[in-house]
């Protein structure tokens, strides 16, 4: 009888053993998912918060058609390219993000990234508007409304839409486009971008009280099963070794 006893007990341990190493794997592995724009700094932050909390942090990132449906079974949390993105998304999926988790990170100025050696000469906003420029726009993507904020303080509006001779909906476009087009000069975006492009681009920065800002947003969702992980990731993500990791791909 005891021996049977002490075989249960071994079975049960083992099981039970068994079930919640696998269940503490399950908890240690956070699924983040957000737009491309941000993917740099999230990544790498990741990276340091995985070896820093003996955790798998997942980051998926481009456009939410590519992964909302795997967001919707398993994300801990989401961020956004911009303030205005975030809330786009939780009036499209109402009830996957909690509100109130909601952050606000770091802000990323825009300039203008030309081709490399800057053949047309573009210094600044107004250059944007000389004849033979030839414009890339991103009307999505974070970036909804971004020239026309910087241009129209400066009554440059007419002139820049002139020029701008392509419209796309994302950046991954637009990158496409710039690779593929060799006729296109400029592209008003986030700094960011020259950090991912320097070997195709290079980045002219506005005077600063000509820059436009755009915050880099992100929260917790409603289902996540890692809900104290979800808030350490973005706990750490306010520290200032993280701030440094932004800092490095463009953000102030």
């Amino acid at each position: 009888m005891k021996k049977m006893f002490a075989v249960v007990l071994t079975v049960a341990f083992v099981i039970c053993f068994g079930s919640g190493e696998f269940l503490w794997a399950q908890d240690k592995t956070l699924n983040v998912y957000g737009p491309g724009g941000p993917l740099g700094p999230v990544k790498e932050c990741a990276e340091i918060f995985s070896k820093a909390q003996g955790a798998e942090v997942k980051v998926v990132a481009g456009h939410t058609f590519q992964w909302i449906d795997q967001a919707k079974q398993n994300a801990d949390n989401i961020f956004g390219g911009a303030e205005y993105m975030l809330t786009e998304f939780i009036q499209k999926y109402p009830g996957l993000v909690d509100e109130k988790t909601r952050t606000s990170l770091y802000i990323r100025p825009a300039g203008i990234l030309v081709r490399k050696g800057n053949p047309k000469k573009i210094r600044n906003l107004a250059d944007l508007t000389k004849d033979g420029v030839k414009i890339i726009d991103v009307n999505g993507a974070g970036q909804v409304g971004l020239w026309e904020d910087m241009a129209g303080a400066k009554g440059l509006i007419l002139g820049i839409q002139k020029n701008i001779a392509l419209s796309v909906t994302t950046s991954a476009e637009a990158i496409e486009k710039w690779k593929s087009m060799p006729e296109l000069d400029a592209w008003i975006t986030y700094e960011s971008w020259h950090y991912r492009l320097k070997d195709i681009t290079d980045l002219v920065r506005l005077p600063a009280k000509e820059r436009t800002y755009r915050g880099t947003p992100i929260a917790i969702t409603t289902i996540t099963k890692n809900k104290e992980l979800a808030d350490k990731f973005i706990e750490f993500l306010k520290t200032e070794k993280a701030h440094k990791v932004f800092q490095k791909w463009g953000w102030k």
